[in-house]
């Protein structure tokens, strides 16, 4: 299974949500870098489950425990690995899909491709819970980009298509026993002209790997995005223009990048989430035998994902840059 990411630094991503513990390793990451452990925390309990009523009820304090790469919140040059212990499982609640995969999730993919071998419980290797270590990952990668002036900032757009009110279409979805998605924007301040690669290793196609692995991601779109399809040349093309010595432009519907390539323009782009598979409400499917059933998941789950995925997404944009910087 494949849950490697990266080229000048490796970042790999391991564990199930109901196994033992999840976990990550970093590779690349040169020795003498102080790392402010009180900042990882509060970031990691940004995503962290339990905090908020809009969240799953299941508690875990995600709190990283360092077992290499790490020695008195100095880096030691060798890869750093760092695990979260699962505290709080309900495996018996996942009984019933064993044989019975359920509507929107992964678990008829992953029983044919690991003919039945997976995990099923809470999703295995294929949960959410398995974006508590990639914002370990995230968060050392921020503290480092942040030491060299690029900030990272995700926010909610909307959810449900309500840009307005978002919060409100949680507690509607919660109400029904239903989950609702939504989009999240981020932007990016303080990037140098010149990151990016052409063609496949453009700052969109490393964004755009790192984010779809995140679970529950739809879609991505860069600057104006979908919307420039709609509009002229004229229109989405941003005028250059000279400010104290610097090339700039006046607009950014190319959301800071060009040719794959950093333009010194805020970097920005939306993502969207949908709804959390899991929802209360009887839904039927089949067992694997082939017979219909009406399944009712069990277990704990947020209706909403998406104010717990802001974190997510900073992580998996700051993993991106610094791979592709090498500021290692």
């Amino acid at each position: 299974m494949s849950s490697t990411y990266g080229e000048n630094i490796l970042v790999s991503i391991f564990g199930e949500s109901h196994g033992s513990a999840v976990g990550v390793t970093v590779s690349g990451i040169p020795a003498g870098i102080t790392l402010d452990m009180d900042r990882l925390k509060s970031f990691m309990e940004r995503r962290a489950p339990g905090n908020s009523r809009y969240s799953t009820p299941r508690k875990e304090g995600d709190e990283p425990c360092f077992i290499s790469g790490v020695v008195d919140s100095v880096t030691c040059g060798s890869p750093i690995t760092a695990i979260i212990k699962n505290n709080n499982t309900k495996s018996a609640d996942y009984g019933e899909i064993a044989e019975c995969p359920r509507p929107g999730h992964a678990d008829f993919t992953a029983h044919i491709k690991y003919g039945g071998h997976e995990d099923y419980r809470g999703g295995g290797h294929f949960s959410g819970r398995l974006t508590a270590p990639l914002c370990i990952a995230g968060g050392i990668f921020i503290q480092i980009l942040e030491g060299k002036g690029i900030r990272i900032e995700a926010k909610i757009l909307e959810i449900g298509g309500n840009a307005e009110t978002p919060f409100e279409e949680i507690d509607r979805a919660k109400e029904k026993g239903d989950s609702v998605g939504g989009i999240v924007s981020c932007e990016i301040t303080g990037l140098p002209v010149g990151i990016g690669e052409p063609i496949f290793h453009g700052l969109e196609n490393k964004i755009a790997q790192a984010v779809f692995g995140i679970p529950a991601v739809k879609g991505i779109e860069f600057g104006r995005g979908f919307d420039s399809a709609r509009i002229s040349g004229s229109e989405n093309n941003d005028v250059f223009c000279c400010e104290e010595g610097k090339l700039i432009t006046e607009t950014n519907n190319h959301g800071g990048i060009l040719g794959g390539i950093s333009s010194g323009m805020p970097l920005t782009f939306n993502v969207a989430f949908k709804p959390t598979p899991s929802i209360s409400l009887c839904q039927n499917t089949v067992n694997y035998r082939g017979e219909s059933v009406e399944l009712k998941v069990k277990g704990r789950h947020d209706p909403c994902i998406v104010p717990r995925a802001l974190p997510c997404v900073e992580s998996a944009a700051a993993m991106a840059i610094i791979d592709l910087m090498n500021i290692m």
